[in-house]
């Protein structure tokens, strides 16, 4: 049967199971596809249930009423919105529909947590040993997605990343492990090369796993072109959402120098590009 001659209802059902990039390039077929593209049974699909639930959950502003359901979902792809009392951000990829966390500073651990300054970013003032880390409850993920998280920062004027040594890195669920720890350099001229890391005795008692850790050692930093850089850590697989949590974190493994300048926003979990 010639898809254009089906009624409008039954191409918006049959759209509402692709993706959007799949509805966006549909609305270019015929006039019948353009109207189907646009239907709340469509981009109803791609706020789940769930998706409502997080919104109730906003603290910040947010806008009641909408046009169109396509119209509230380009709006949480533009505008993440604060949830959890601030210590969350929530927003949707666009032309996948997947879900995007920013996990706040303030809902990090710190080590040395009495020595950052917080308001909405946390402030490093002369630490001698770095240490974040982070956890998200799989539930609150979109499912069969390969996510990666980034530790989002900047540094203070006249800082840079050649004031702080080799970091330690890991993404990998609370429950089950996986997932292992690659060493990465806040420093973007430095060149990637292969060798041994040096992990210190007292690092090591405390996770056994880095004994003999030999890695590539890798660069994931990226201007994301609003004043802040970011840092890959890690990605998991979100298979069904059961896992429990997964914890993101770092660390330094040598050198332990004072240090400052360091400004964290969060660790952002998005859909592993590519």
């Amino acid at each position: 049967m010639d898809l254009p001659v089906l009624p409008e209802g039954c191409i918006s059902n049959i759209l509402s199971f692709t993706s959007p990039i799949d509805v966006c390039r549909s609305s270019l077929v015929s006039k019948i596809f353009k109207s189907a593209a646009v239907s709340d049974a469509v981009w109803g699909k791609f706020l789940l249930p769930y998706d409502q639930e997080i919104i109730s959950r906003s603290v910040s502003p947010f806008p009641v009423v909408f046009s169109s359901k396509k119209d509230l979902y380009l709006h949480l792809c533009d505008h993440p919105i604060l949830i959890d009392g601030g210590n969350k951000s929530f927003a949707l990829e666009k032309w996948s529909g997947r879900k995007c966390y920013m996990v706040a500073a303030r809902e990090l651990v710190i080590v040395w947590g009495d020595t950052p300054q917080f308001s909405e970013v946390a402030e490093l003032h002369f630490v001698c040993w770095l240490e974040i880390h982070g956890k998200m409850d799989t539930r609150m993920l979109s499912v069969k997605t390969t996510y990666a998280a980034y530790l989002v920062f900047k540094f203070r004027e006249g800082i840079n990343g050649r004031h702080f040594p080799p970091l330690e890195v890991s993404v990998r669920f609370v429950r089950g492990g996986g997932g292992g720890w690659h060493t990465v350099y806040m420093d973007p001229d430095y060149q990637e090369q292969v060798g041994q890391i040096r992990i210190s005795t007292s690092l090591i008692r405390r996770f056994p796993e880095l004994t003999n850790c030999v890695e590539r050692k890798r660069q994931f930093l990226r201007d994301r072109g609003d004043g802040w850089m970011e840092m890959e850590m890690g990605e998991f697989f979100n298979d069904r959402g059961d896992d429990g949590d997964v914890e993101m974190s770092l660390m330094e493994v040598d050198d332990y120098k004072w240090k400052s300048g360091l400004i964290i926003q969060g660790i952002e979990l998005r859909q592993k590009e590519g």
